[in-house]
């Protein structure tokens, strides 16, 4: 299995569990409290949730008072001496065939009572399941909601640095993993702690010699259980971490299948799958191994306390100390008290597994967004279109020496077109990102409209600014959700209206279903210069105020390129327009154009004046020529 991780055998793979793991050792892990967070979920479900407690209390006692209906149906209609029932039917004397008739009956009306036990058990236990499974559910669509709106609320910054498998892991698989918290193992935690207090004290009450050897083993399953639960954590922490890698590993891969055909490296990246793959089997036959050695081991230690109450109760029985009825209910009991137990065994690895999934989800929720929204942001009545950049120094990182762009400063007059030219990495895009504030400035400032956009509401910013971008991101659906974008607001004819003014209804018209034509995942059906026409008719149906194209004329077919170059046109009529173009013959007719370099605005002008300055324009125009 050349490159990939070995599998251990079994006798190390029993060690390991004694020993920590790479992960273990540089994971951090959420410092704060999970199932007390969890729990707070749980709030608004109460009523529903103490209604299940109080099922619980019933299911209970059913439980413990079915061995008692046979243990008192043996000793009073079986094995009982007929003096007892003359007694207690205070009755001088039986005749022989009576006598067999009114046992017969006693055990009739014990089997009558065991089997409406049964039936209510069966009522009582389907009602609690129901109301459970339902709660259960809705708290994970909670969570799963608050977890999605988090993440939609994170800066640009946390996508740049978190791999988008990872989020997706969070958001399916950690989710999904807490669900048996609310519908399962809190109630049975309880149901399971009442049980053994239930019997521990009807045992004492019937015996409490025979109840001191039922529980002589008692401190041997709590060491077992307290051990354990400190290996147990640690495995299914483990468990996600390497889940997570995988589906990192499956998501940028998946997304880059081209690619990895492209360059034939196929068996190269199946070595690097199998790699991760193998560390996921080793990791989850680390927990299976813990589980294991658990289980077994609480059923054992059942079994031999069943041979000491079969061992000490006989000898009772023989003894005459108790009766037959009473070793069989301690028998029933002693199964009863240990199946608790061993149900904790498979509670305890469901709950590790969900809070160590807990973990991940609020250390994601508590990450905090890089950019902070007033309270009370500025609303302008209307934005026209004015854009400032005052001294403006910004780094991604956040280092002084990791500038991006050093002191730049210009304004951007209303319905004014500006171009931004300038070799690869002088920080054209750069300057369209923080317009739209995915990233804040470390030192001057932006304003809109004169007003400073750390003041303003993101919101508005975003749905004033127009954004057509080289890299046209297209959603799976049908083309007329592409365009409105899900905002119920833009009405079909205007879909239509900016189809048309942007070219982009001569292609769509053709299609069979038209605008409601399927739309594949990427849009990867579509050309290059059809995404980009729907990106334009996005960008128009929302009419925003400023409009910024980011190389949205490059990579294109010859066949569109005169469409693209009309929409354009269109599109910037009446906007404050800003272009990011390496193509110069597309900015000419711009009212400025900004030429940048390593950072800093170097030269500006129209055309016309920058080639007459033989600078650096002048040298990118005539390089483009040659």
């Amino acid at each position: 299995m050349s490159g990939t991780e070995r599998k251990p055998s079994l006798k190390e793979r029993f060690m390991s569990l004694f020993r920590p793991q790479d992960e273990e050792r540089e994971d951090i892990h959420y410092r704060g409290k999970p199932m007390r967070r969890l729990l707070e979920y749980l709030k608004p479900h109460r009523k529903v949730f103490i209604l299940c407690l109080v099922l619980v209390l019933g299911l209970t006692g059913l439980e413990l008072v079915k061995p008692m209906i046979i243990g008192q149906a043996i000793d009073r209609y079986i094995t009982g001496e007929s003096s007892e029932i003359l007694q207690e039917e205070g009755r001088e004397e039986w005749a022989p065939g009576e006598r067999a008739e009114e046992r017969f009956r006693g055990v009739l009306t014990a089997g009558g009572l065991y089997l409406a036990a049964l039936v209510l058990l069966m009522i009582l236990n389907r009602s609690q399941t129901l109301l459970l499974q339902k709660m259960g559910q809705d708290i994970i669509y909670e969570i799963r909601n608050d977890l999605f709106r988090h993440t939609e609320s994170l800066t640009m910054r946390f996508f740049d640095i978190t791999p988008v498998g990872k989020i997706v892991t969070r958001l399916t698989n950690d989710v999904e993993a807490i669900n048996e918290v609310f519908s399962n193992i809190l109630v049975k935690l309880f149901r399971n702690v009442v049980k053994m207090a239930g019997l521990a004290v009807i045992m004492i009450s019937l015996n409490p010699r025979m109840a001191l050897y039922s529980f002589i083993l008692l401190p041997v399953v709590a060491a077992l259980t307290l051990v354990f639960r400190m290996i147990s954590r640690k495995t299914y922490r483990l468990v996600r971490t390497r889940l997570t890698a995988l589906n990192t590993f499956l998501s940028e891969h998946l997304s880059g299948m081209k690619v990895i055909r492209i360059f034939g490296r196929e068996q190269k990246k199946y070595d690097e799958f199998e790699q991760k793959n193998a560390s996921l089997y080793n990791a989850s036959f680390r927990e299976m191994m813990v589980f294991a050695v658990f289980r077994p081991g609480i059923y054992l230690l059942s079994v031999l306390a069943l041979m000491i109450i079969m061992l000490t109760g006989g000898r009772e029985v023989l003894g005459g100390a108790i009766t037959i009825g009473t070793l069989y209910i301690f028998l029933q009991y002693i199964n009863s008290f240990f199946e608790p137990i061993q149900e904790l065994a498979e509670q305890f690895t469901t709950l590790q597994s969900a809070i160590s999934a807990a973990e991940k989800i609020f250390t994601l929720m508590d990450t905090e967004p890089d950019i902070a929204e007033e309270k009370s942001p500025v609303l302008l009545p209307e934005i026209r279109g004015k854009i400032t950049f005052d001294h403006v120094w910004f780094s991604y990182t956040g280092r002084e020496g990791d500038w991006v762009l050093k002191d730049v400063s210009f304004e951007i007059e209303p319905g004014q077109s500006v171009a931004f030219v300038g070799a690869t990495g002088a920080g054209k895009s750069s300057i369209l990102n923080l317009i739209g504030r995915y990233y804040d400035v470390q030192k001057g400032t932006i304003r809109i409209d004169d007003t400073d956009i750390r003041l303003m509401s993101r919101e508005q910013i975003r749905r004033a600014v127009g954004q057509v971008q080289q890299d046209v991101f297209l959603f799976t659906g049908d083309i007329a959700s592409n365009i409105r974008l899900r905002d119920e607001s833009i009405s079909d004819e205007e879909i239509r209206e900016a189809a048309r003014e942007v070219n982009a209804a001569r292609f769509i018209e053709r299609l069979p279903d038209g605008y409601a034509s399927r739309v594949t995942e990427r849009g990867a059906t579509f050309s290059a210069g059809e995404r980009q026409l729907l990106s334009f008719a996005r960008t128009l149906a929302y009419d925003p105020a400023i409009l910024i194209l980011d190389e949205a004329t490059a990579n294109i077919d010859t066949e569109t390129e005169q469409w693209i170059q009309e929409a354009v046109a269109r599109l910037m009529r009446g906007r404050t327009s800003i272009m990011v173009a390496h193509r110069l013959s597309t900015i000419q007719h711009c009212d400025r154009i900004l030429v940048m370099h390593h950072g800093r605005i170097r030269e500006s002008g129209t055309h016309q004046e920058l080639l007459a300055r033989d600078g650096i324009y002048k040298k990118l125009y005539q390089l483009q020529l040659s």
